[in-house]
């Protein structure tokens, strides 16, 4: 059987003086592996202190090296997609790794990790964030804090608590992975680091199997970190503004959108009705104007991807009538008990405008959201049923 290919890419722009030891490193880590084709791609900024040149001298002695050079510093996450370009490409890889050039990330954990897609993974984390993993004890307060504190600040935005390191940089990534995450992290965007958390995050909403193996990560000795206050004001930007995105998109946000709207308008109907009608005439006409209006905006927001067509008009709304049947009799019910046994009495009057704020309000808000739970799954099970493929 033809062993699968995994190729180790590594980024640099000035690292002449840790490449060769790290891709020594890798070499000895690779003699321990019987079952990958392993090889190491080095992708280079057209660096000012010529890592490439020493990258090609070593590849007379590596004849699993590769090189990529590009004509000028374009960032960690452009380095990263032309490098996994040219190795699912070219080099037919079924497999890539990020990896530091300066051995910050320990070679000796990927057999380990290549184990775990052995087992199923589709995408791993070498992770400083569990149990086996750490930081180096020496850094400063403020980075341990910066490192730490970002990971937990990346996990309460994204509402993900299942993988504990979103920013590291050490990562096994399979092709199948590539195929649907990278189209989407190509342009400036992420063109820095936002694209390690993008990919991440990317990746976990696409349902890929993403699993954490513990590593020490090392502090660089030769050179400096790359990572300046953009890594901070970009990726906060990107995380905010992917989470608010989610939560607009979100069926049930939009629900409770449209089921807002759809209250106040019933609200607003029945203080108008009520000038003129009885109570129980004037909330029911009420409830029969917030339905007409929940049924516009489902039909066009909510759950536009099931979206009705012109002649399903008609009948669906028929339907949906039938389905509010039972919002509108829990809502009368708690209407005529609160009317029966309690009264209408009034509360309070509101300023300005002067409307009497009593308890006939409050039985129908009351009503309305007890209701709405009943709408939720009326009209997702029976109005806009999710369409078979």
């Amino acid at each position: 059987m033809k062993q699968q290919k995994a190729i180790v890419i590594i980024p640099t722009y000035n690292e002449r003086g840790n490449i060769e030891n790290t891709i020594n490193a890798l070499q000895e880590v690779f003699k321990t592996v019987d079952n990958w084709d392993l090889h190491v791609l080095v992708v280079d900024d057209t660096s000012p202190d010529k890592t490439y040149e020493l990258v090609q001298k070593l590849q007379q002695k590596w004849s699993n090296l590769h090189l990529l050079i590009n004509k000028e510093k374009a960032g960690l996450g452009a380095a990263y997609i032309k490098g996994m370009d040219m190795a699912f490409g070219e080099l037919k890889a079924n497999l890539v790794f990020e990896f530091d050039a300066d051995l910050s990330h320990n070679p000796k954990k990927i057999p380990e990790m290549l184990k775990a897609i052995d087992d199923g993974a589709d995408f791993v984390v070498g992770s400083r964030y569990i149990k086996g993993g750490s930081i180096p004890q020496d850094w400063g307060w403020h980075r341990k804090m910066l490192s730490v504190c970002g990971n937990l600040v990346i996990r309460l935005i994204l509402g993900n608590f299942s993988i504990a390191d979103w920013t590291s940089g050490y990562r096994a990534i399979s092709k199948k992975v590539f195929k649907q995450v990278g189209p989407e992290m190509r342009g400036e965007r992420f063109s820095g680091y936002t694209f390690q958390v993008g990919f991440m995050h990317k990746t976990v909403k696409k349902g890929f199997k993403v699993v954490e193996v513990p590593f020490h990560f090392k502090d660089r000795v030769v050179g400096s970190s790359k990572i300046g206050p953009e890594f901070i004001i970009n990726n906060m930007i990107y995380l905010l503004k992917v989470r608010a995105q989610e939560i607009i998109e979100n069926r049930i946000f939009k629900f409770v959108v449209v089921g807002s709207i759809g209250a106040m308008t019933q609200l607003i109907s029945l203080q108008l009705f009520r000038l003129i009608l009885a109570f129980q005439v004037a909330n029911f006409l009420a409830i029969e104007t917030a339905v007409l209006a929940n049924f516009i905006l489902s039909n066009l927001w909510t759950f536009s991807d099931r979206k009705l067509a012109a002649k399903q008009i008609p009948g669906k709304f028929i339907q949906f009538n039938i389905a509010s049947t039972g919002s509108i009799l829990i809502q009368l019910v708690i209407a005529f008990l609160g009317e029966t046994f309690i009264g209408i009495i009034d509360l309070f009057r509101l300023p300005i405008i002067g409307m009497m704020i009593d308890t006939g309000l409050v039985y129908s808000v009351v009503g309305i959201l007890v209701g709405m739970f009943w709408n939720f799954f009326a009209y997702n099970f029976f109005i806009w049923k999710k369409k078979n493929n």
